[in-house]
């Protein structure tokens, strides 16, 4: 493997980038916050102050250049009125 790019094979042995797609998760995740938040009509001040964290918390973590930990999800998604549902889920044949 080439300068510490990560690969996971499909069982047609198809190479995919974990990168890409880890990157496209994070920006739907990313995404979903952002429209919860401003569906409340909260500012990113208001909802640091809500969930206990540092607002530049969630501003890094907004801009994706911030990898938040389980727990300040789970705080930023109380502090939302809404809880975290994370499932892991097998994948779809084609």
């Amino acid at each position: 493997m080439g300068q510490g790019m990560d690969y996971i094979y499909s069982a047609d042995n198809q190479t995919i980038l974990i990168e890409v797609r880890q990157q496209n998760i994070r920006q739907d995740v990313i995404g979903q916050y952002i429209r919860c938040r401003k569906e409340k009509g909260l500012t990113q001040a208001e909802l640091a102050r809500r969930a206990g964290i540092p607002r530049t918390n969630v501003t890094r973590f907004e801009s994706g250049t911030y990898n938040p930990s389980l727990e300040m999800m789970v705080r930023i998604a109380s502090a939302l009125d809404m809880h975290l549902d994370i499932r892991l889920a097998e994948k779809k044949q084609k």
